[in-house]
């Protein structure tokens, strides 16, 4: 079936009125289905504004966002974004994997807030709720407009991705570092193919992210890693992590940022029913582990903290900043990005952070 000969709102050319949509969504123009996606509807629409501010009291190193897409077909089992996907009237489970919403105008949009004059260029991050970079990206392609856009403004920028399509962005990164503080970051927090193949089943596997970083670092781009979530009894161990900052110290991260799982409700309830079918005899660890709450225990998170310093210390990270377990308080602890990952202001240019601040548990919040 032809990807654009599909259409919820299109006219049938018989006369008769327009096909009703078929979901409550603003600015929806079409439903699109194809056997290259196979299992998954986007729905495009057509946004009012693209532009987030971070909520007032947040941790985060930034104050605005754009999130080109909602819903995500990595299918990540621990995602944190799960629960938005709720607002839209869609389940957090299959339909966060499965019902993807694309702003299909995020660019020019985009371009005529940056115009506006009380736009003062504060760093906008990418990459806060669902990724930018998942596999609709190569089909839609948001990002490289997205991406001038910003850096055509003045605008710092900063992007978190597992996708591997970044790759192609490459050449149009590298020119707006050139005009304004690009800041990159990869989210990989395990080397085991088959857990990663298991857990996160739509994203590149850890090879393909390894050498992702490494060919920004040779293209001359920062890039931090965000080493979360560590799951604890399937990749918290000695050889998990000894694996996991090896390969990243080899690939030239410029940083990396590590913390437990945090399973906020909407996120809970499908990893608990991931754990109890795939690993059964961990449902119950789990369950004592994180209790009632989104946390594990402050016991296991001092734990992991102790493994993640030694190994991060042996692999030549121990100075680098965006060290998540610093004082082992919940918000602040996941609430770190590491060196890489947000711009670094330089003079002539507007704000970018300096220093990583904020983080992981605050992207947590909505932020569309």
């Amino acid at each position: 079936m032809r990807w654009d000969a599909q259409a919820l709102l299109q006219a049938p050319g018989d006369g008769s009125a327009a096909t009703p949509a078929l979901l409550p969504l603003a600015g929806l123009v079409r439903s699109v289905t194809t056997p290259e996606f196979a299992g998954i509807t986007f729905h495009e629409v057509t946004a009012k504004s693209v532009l987030n501010r971070v909520p007032a009291g947040s941790k985060m190193p930034f104050e605005w966002t754009v999130n080109p897409y909602r819903g995500c077909s990595h299918a990540c089992v621990y995602c944190f974004a799960r629960k938005s996907h709720t607002y839209l009237d869609f389940d957090a489970g299959v339909d966060f994997d499965s019902q993807v919403v694309v702003k299909v105008n995020a660019a020019d949009v985009l371009r005529k807030e940056l115009a506006r004059p009380s736009w003062t260029r504060p760093q906008v991050a990418l990459g806060t709720n669902t990724d930018p970079y998942q596999r609709a990206e190569g089909r839609y392609r948001l990002m490289p407009g997205i991406i001038a856009a910003l850096a055509d403004s003045g605008t710092p920028l900063s992007i978190l991705t597992k996708g591997t399509l970044l790759a192609r962005d490459i050449p149009l990164l590298k020119s707006a570092a050139a005009q304004v503080p690009v800041g990159l970051g990869i989210s990989l927090a395990m080397t085991d193919e088959a857990l990663s193949e298991a857990i996160e089943p739509g994203t590149p596997g850890p090879r393909a992210r390894l050498k992702l970083v490494s060919r920004l670092r040779e293209a001359g781009l920062p890039c931090g890693v965000m080493a979360m979530p560590i799951l604890p009894w399937l990749s918290d161990s000695d050889e998990a992590l000894d694996a996991l900052f090896a390969s990243l110290a080899s690939v030239g991260a410029t940083g990396v940022s590590a913390g437990a799982l945090y399973l906020k409700p909407g996120t809970r309830e499908w990893f608990m029913k991931w754990i109890a079918a795939n690993h059964p005899e961990l449902a119950g660890r789990y369950r004592r582990l994180y209790g009632s709450g989104s946390y594990a225990s402050q016991e296991y998170r001092t734990w992991l903290a102790g493994k993640v310093r030694y190994f991060k210390a042996r692999h030549g990270f121990a100075f680098s900043s965006g060290f998540s377990h610093r004082d082992l308080v919940p918000r602040d602890e996941e609430a770190e990005y590491p060196a890489g990952i947000i711009p670094e202001a330089r003079q002539g240019h507007g704000a970018g952070a300096s220093a990583p601040h904020g983080g992981a548990a605050g992207a947590q919040q909505a932020l569309f």
